[in-house]
């Protein structure tokens, strides 16, 4: 597998102790080479000895010293600190650099691998939830265009879905990084710290932590993950007790931007990493409430109400995959055609999921002597 290198640092290739191995072995083999060749030289010469490399040693006895491996491990370490400082991890602690270094290798990256792929997975999404329709299309076209152009990584064009609640706009977002072959979370803007949530917290303050991008990626070794950003226009603009602001819609800009995104730093660990292959899905009610800069870097999908017959259809089509009934099915589309004529209740897709998760219970149920 073609593995992406997502930091822009690396950790010193060999340890302290890797590399005094390494340097004991040099001087044990120099000095039995010198041995043999004034053995073979002059076998009656005295005894002298040469200022060398380590300092000055005895010839006649190759094995090596306590001094010896005193010197050798103040090399080693001399030696390790100098690639440390020119790798861009000497500020981290041992810790932190061993969180890191699963990372060096290189993280996985699902791909679109050609265009009749992205018309499957297109056509999927859409039968599963056709009132996704305008979203669906766009990422229809971004995976044509990915699979056309041979990109090493899918991109979906950073898309704000705003609509109203229960009409499966987080659903639709895990589903299309699941088509794909990818990873994918969802942050709640209004349940967590702004900024702090999604991009990170500097060291210095009490709950400084990576974010929840960096989080996923560490977790699961992927590079292209799907975010999800639900409740976005919600979430409002925390202030320190020093007057700084922490936006999160402000601290997304920066990743929305491919070349930004390609030399994003994190502000926990203080490295650089490449999120430009990171797809974000931005989701609102009310979009009107969004700041501008959003808008130039995102498309705007406008969704309306998902009708009954759309959600008595998903209803069946998961039921179906669940190893429903038929009859829990028929059920579950009779309650959502009563609830539809209730007067002021609209079911809705979280309606419709607790319904296949009941259903999926009371048939797993133990059945009565």
């Amino acid at each position: 597998m073609d593995l992406f290198q997502i930091m822009h640092v690396k950790s010193p290739a060999l340890s302290p102790d890797q590399i005094a191995d390494r340097l004991s072995a040099f001087l044990l083999r120099l000095r039995q080479q010198k041995a043999r060749a004034k053995a073979a030289a002059d076998p009656a010469s005295p005894q002298h000895h040469d200022e060398g490399f380590f300092g000055q040693e005895d010839e006649d006895d190759p094995e090596l010293s306590w001094r010896d491996g005193r010197r050798i491990q103040r090399r080693a370490k001399s030696l390790y600190d100098r690639q440390l400082a020119h790798s861009g991890l000497a500020h981290l602690k041992r810790e932190d650099r061993d969180r890191l270094k699963p990372l060096e290798p290189g993280v996985r990256l699902a791909r679109i691998p050609h265009e009749h792929r992205a018309d499957e997975w297109a056509a999927a999404l859409h039968a599963e939830m056709p009132w996704m329709a305008p979203a669906t299309d766009l990422a229809w076209r971004a995976m044509r265009r990915s699979a056309r152009s041979g990109d090493r990584a899918f991109r979906l064009p950073p898309m704000i879905l705003d609509g109203p609640p229960g009409i499966g706009k987080t659903h639709w977002a895990a589903r299309l990084g699941q088509l794909i072959g990818t990873e994918s979370t969802v942050v709640d803007a209004t349940g967590e710290a702004a900024s702090f949530s999604v991009v990170g917290c500097q060291r210095g303050w009490s709950n400084a932590q990576p974010g929840r991008l960096l989080e996923l990626v560490l977790a699961k070794r992927v590079g292209n993950p799907v975010m999800v950003i639900d409740e976005l226009d919600k979430v409002g603009t925390p202030t320190s007790n020093r007057g700084v602001a922490f936006s999160l819609a402000e601290a997304l800009l920066p990743l929305l931007e491919p070349a930004t995104a390609a030399v994003w730093t994190c502000p926990f660990y203080r490295v650089r990493f490449d999120m430009s292959f990171v797809s974000w899905v931005l989701l609102t009610n009310d979009v009107a409430r969004l700041p501008a800069p959003l808008f130039s870097r995102c498309n705007v999908i406008r969704l309306q109400e998902v009708r009954l017959e759309d959600l008595q259809g998903f209803a069946e089509r998961q039921g179906v995959a669940a190893g429903l009934s038929e009859t829990s099915i028929a059920a579950i589309r009779e309650a959502l055609t009563r609830t539809a004529v209730k007067r002021g209740a609209r079911p809705s897709l979280r309606t419709v999921q607790r319904m296949l998760l009941l259903a999926s219970d009371l048939e797993a149920r133990p059945r009565a002597m």
